[in-house]
């Protein structure tokens, strides 16, 4: 997956997760709390869509890794490589 694909799959992610938040508008250096109303149990929502859909287990020391759009890029992109972003 390409950078834009991760990017991509986490807004989809977030999408299911918070259908009311407006995505179109997130920046890449806040953290998603500060730009979605997301509790703690959004966030276990997010690793285990991440889980689900691909695969990729995130233990719970690098939760930190997911804190804003750019880290999580940063942090999936890797994991994500050899990935297609589902049609």
């Amino acid at each position: 997956m390409t950078r834009e694909d991760v990017r991509q799959a986490v807004i989809d992610i977030l999408g299911d997760i918070a259908p009311d938040e407006d995505l179109s508008s997130i920046k890449d250096d806040l953290t998603l709390r500060e730009q979605m109303d997301l509790d703690s149990m959004d966030f276990l929502d997010i690793v285990m869509e991440l889980r689900k859909r691909f695969n990729v287990e995130v233990p719970e020391s690098d939760y930190q890794e997911l804190i804003s759009m750019a880290s999580c890029i940063k942090y999936l992109q890797p994991l994500l490589k050899d990935h297609q972003l589902a049609s």
